[in-house]
């Protein structure tokens, strides 16, 4: 039951990130497309600020988990916020 729990946090948290960082590349895309705005990020270096601007989104997520009593969601919250930060880390330094 927990594990299910922490799971369903889990997704929340990464869906949450995937879609805080399709808003980021609307707000400083400057009106292209998604996968160009990536692109070029990519290409000039700021891939991983820009997928760490986009789990903002976790924070409130993981407010409205606590705020709920829902201990074991935010848990899996904290836990996808984890792997996006060791993810971009690794993604540095490739």
């Amino acid at each position: 039951m927990i594990k299910k729990e922490v799971f369903k946090g889990l997704l929340v948290g990464l869906i949450a990130n995937i879609i805080g960082l399709y808003l980021a590349t609307i707000i400083l895309g400057n009106g292209d497309e998604f996968i160009t705005v990536l692109k070029s990020a990519s290409a000039e270096g700021f891939l991983g600020k820009l997928i760490s601007l986009g789990s903002i989104l976790n924070l409130i997520a993981f407010f409205v988990f606590i705020k709920k009593k829902q201990d074991y969601r935010a848990r899996g919250i904290l836990l996808a916020t984890v792997l996006i930060a060791i993810f971009t880390f690794i993604f540095k330094f490739m």
